[in-house]
């Protein structure tokens, strides 16, 4: 089973290896640009574990043996660990730290872009305890702004980045109780229209924004995918009127339009794909549907036209979902997709100006387990499967024993393939460790050690100048204190204080003559 590793058996090769890295560690210097771009990157539910095994995949769908891979991820310089924790809860969900790393301020379960004095649900106490977010700040500082996600455009992680609400599920007005629209909560699809001007939006989530009752122009025949909105209005349509006049903004909803759509002289763009969420990677019908490799193409393309710079929040949503579902292999190919889309973000952008993070908002009960063999499948069926879930919909017990699956066959339902769990749950929970979180660009080294996931928005505000912290991109002015002494006086404070006391003693003495 070694037979194809005899370069690695000779010590050289390690040698060689380590110290090409050493190299590069040793010549690493810190970009201490202002940071014009920033492109972050969220992995949904991409946890160590997830991570590791996409790595793995990558390459042997690359008939690699995968272990050696080096993912775009990888080539990161700079990595941290967050700490994921909710205030209310030790494992947090999506809104809760997208919360954290985009506005800063570490919130309850279930609510985004309002402070833990907000209570999940309850609407009085969601107005006067908002908090922005990034996007925001950047939007205020005249750069453009984009958000592309593989999930609905309301869900968790992008609605963080514009609205305030405190149930994440409040999509659309329909889902509104009464008694929040009489205590003036509104629902996430209203608030992404209105409360920032967003250039860019892809993603899902169509039937949030029309009527009740609207069909679908994709699935016309498909109740569920109608309009929800009771009260009436075509977000689309007001998102469109909204735009000052000269400005093209392009809305498109099928992946020929989407083509159709030139970066150079769009202004805006919303491109809603589904009625809800995207399709998996592997599901994704190419001919309809945009890759995330497409969408976060073209982002880029339209907002870095901006002579003030972008931010562009990129959301791999669906690795998380397929965690729920117990599907390992759908989780790792969306991974796989993810890492793909990195890759073409750094191509269209120059380190010197762009800062990217990449990082999960929190990670799943995922395990890599057992001994197998080097180059072995990531997703191969031993008595049992490498990678299993602490719980979910996998737990199989047969006469009371675990089942062996070494003659089970997948073939062409392996999209489905269920990995097994020790609990028995309808959904794989969420888990509680730190996140990897990997930087390149200007200020990345400050993404370095182990902090909370908070922190991070605030690091990439002082990276880009936006925000309340503006020290990054403030020279002082020459008659201002530069150093500090031990007391905490400036040289040019030290020097006038000097000079007062020598004048001083000259007119002292001037006199005594």
């Amino acid at each position: 089973s070694t037979a194809c590793f005899y370069e690695e058996k000779d010590p050289e090769f390690w040698r060689s290896q380590a110290r090409s890295s050493l190299q590069s560690a040793l010549d690493r210097q810190p970009n201490t640009n202002v940071a014009k771009n920033i492109v972050f990157f969220l992995g949904d539910g991409m946890g160590i574990t997830t991570y590791t095994a996409a790595r793995i995949l990558k390459g042997q769908l690359q008939n690699q043996t995968g272990e050696e891979t080096v993912m775009t991820m990888d080539t990161f310089p700079y990595v941290g660990l967050a700490k994921t924790y909710s205030v209310d809860f030790t494992i947090p969900d999506s809104a809760a730290t997208a919360t954290a790393y985009l506005c800063g301020v570490k919130t309850n379960m279930n609510i985004v872009g309002v402070s833990a004095a907000g209570r999940n649900t309850v609407c009085n106490t969601q107005s006067g305890n908002e908090v922005t977010s990034i996007l925001k700040w950047a939007k205020d500082a005249g750069k453009s702004v984009g958000i592309v996600t593989t999930t609905r455009v309301q869900h968790a992680t992008p609605a963080a980045a514009y609205a305030h609400s405190v149930s994440r599920s409040w999509y659309s007005d329909a889902d509104l109780p009464d008694s929040a629209k009489t205590d003036g909560c509104t629902d996430i699809a209203s608030q992404l229209i209105k409360n920032i001007d967003i250039d860019v939006i892809i993603g899902g989530g169509r039937k949030y924004m029309t009527p009740k009752g609207t069909q679908d122009p994709e699935y016309p025949w498909d109740y569920s995918s109608r309009g929800q909105r009771t009260d009436g209005r075509d977000l689309i349509k007001e998102w469109q009127s909204s735009k000052m006049a000269g400005k093209v903004a392009n809305y498109v909803w099928d992946k020929t339009n989407f083509d159709a759509v030139d970066p150079e002289t769009t202004d805006y763009l919303m491109a809603l794909f589904e009625p809800g969420d995207l399709q998996f990677e592997e599901d994704r019908e190419p001919s309809m549907e945009p890759s995330i490799v497409e969408t976060t193409e073209k982002a880029i393309r339209i907002l870095r036209k901006n002579p003030n710079g972008f931010f562009l929040l990129v959301e791999g949503g669906r690795i998380d979902q397929a965690h729920h579902d117990g599907r390992a292999y759908m989780a790792l190919h969306e991974t796989v997709a993810f890492d793909y889309a990195i890759e073409k973000a750094l191509e269209l952008t120059d380190e010197k100006e762009t800062l990217t993070v990449v990082m999960a908002d929190h990670s799943h009960p995922l395990t890599f387990n057992g001994f197998p063999f080097r180059g072995q499948s990531i997703l191969d069926l031993l008595p049992f499967t490498t990678l299993m879930y602490g719980n979910g919909p996998g737990h199989k017990i047969v006469n009371g024993k675990r089942p062996d699956i070494r003659n089970v066959t997948t073939g062409l339902f392996k999209n489905n393939y269920l990995n097994l769990s020790a609990a028995p749950l309808q959904s794989t929970t969420h888990s509680g460790e730190d996140v990897a979180v990997l930087a390149r660009g200007p200020m990345a080294h400050l993404l370095q050690g182990v902090f909370e996931q908070n922190y991070v928005a605030h690091a990439m505000g002082y990276a880009a100048c936006v925000g309340a912290d503006l020290r990054h991109c403030q020279t002082p002015p020459a008659s201002q204190p530069t150093t500090t002494d031990t007391n905490g006086a400036g040289t040019a404070g030290v020097s006038a204080t000097l000079l007062g006391s020598l004048v001083s003693v000259m007119l002292t003495f001037t006199l005594l003559v």
